[in-house]
């Protein structure tokens, strides 16, 4: 268990860590390398990952309430689980990514890249996800009450 709040961690080279249930309250991690590393059930809430690199990596069960990762690269991410209300994900790579059964509620996806990422179940619910790109997404079972869907690509 590492604690980690409050750190700042800008452009740090973490690929690969063991982050299992890592307290990284509002840490500081924009264009952090997170590739890979195991984030799953960590605290990030109001966490700044903005750019960061967190392809491939674990985020089952995280909390990333409020948490901002505009820009941030989750392509082949798992985040089945996870808590991401009110978080900032515009312009986020999260292609293929696994969010199963995610709490988006409020949260920014505008712009976001989801083709191909698992959404079954997920509460998107006052989710913005203007300019979306879901193209193969699979939104199974996922509330959308509310979701602002103006300009989302692939949803025919």
């Amino acid at each position: 268990y590492a604690d980690l709040s409050c750190a700042d961690l800008s452009y740090a080279d973490l690929s690969g860590a063991n982050l299992y249930e890592a307290d990284l309250y509002e840490a500081v991690l924009p264009g952090a390398d997170l590739t890979g590393a195991d984030l799953s059930y960590a605290d990030l809430p109001g966490a700044d990952l903005t750019g960061a690199d967190l392809s491939g990596a674990y985020l089952s069960y995280a909390e990333l309430y409020e948490a901002v990762l505009s820009g941030a690269d989750l392509s082949g991410a798992d985040l089945s689980g996870a808590w991401l209300s009110g978080a900032v994900l515009s312009d986020a790579d999260l292609s293929g990514a696994s969010l199963y059964e995610v709490v988006l509620y409020e949260a920014v996806l505008s712009g976001a890249d989801l083709s191909g990422a698992d959404l079954s179940g997920a509460d998107l619910s006052y989710a913005d996800l203007s300019g979306a790109y879901l193209r193969g997404a699979d939104l199974s079972g996922a509330d959308l009450t509310g979701a602002d869907l103006t300009d989302a690509i692939g949803l025919d």
